[in-house]
């Protein structure tokens, strides 16, 4: 039994122009399988859709446009999140480290107060 690779996506630019270069000549069926680890059967796939008219430079265009669509939406995510973040952040009183009464040094913090017992 054969062990199968890591599940992969090709993007319609890669599938394109391995198509084309198949139906050029440039690289055989065969080839191209062993070269890129293709399944033939997926390249046959692939070359029926080249050959029906499926892929084209307009669908590569319009994943490539999905991608970029899907990645400025993760962005505004981020950007409202941090935007609240922030706000919540300008809202609120700042927490004191210490209490009132007791003198703190940014370097060192709070004074060390010895302890009444000894060391055992």
């Amino acid at each position: 039994m054969a062990i199968r690779g890591p599940y992969r996506r090709h993007s319609p630019r890669f599938k394109l122009q391995l198509c084309s270069d198949i139906r050029s000549g440039k690289i055989g069926r065969r080839e191209a399988a062993k070269t890129y680890a293709l399944s033939t059967n997926l390249l046959q796939l692939w070359l029926s859709q080249y050959d029906r008219g499926e892929l084209s430079n307009e669908e590569a265009a319009a994943h490539l446009v999905d991608e970029y669509e899907a990645k400025i939406a993760a962005l505004e995510r981020k950007v409202g999140q941090l935007t609240m973040e922030l706000d919540l952040l300008k809202k609120s009183p700042r927490l004191r480290l210490v209490s009132s009464n007791e003198d703190s040094l940014i370097i060192s913090g709070p004074k060390v107060v010895p302890s009444g017992g000894g060391a055992t």
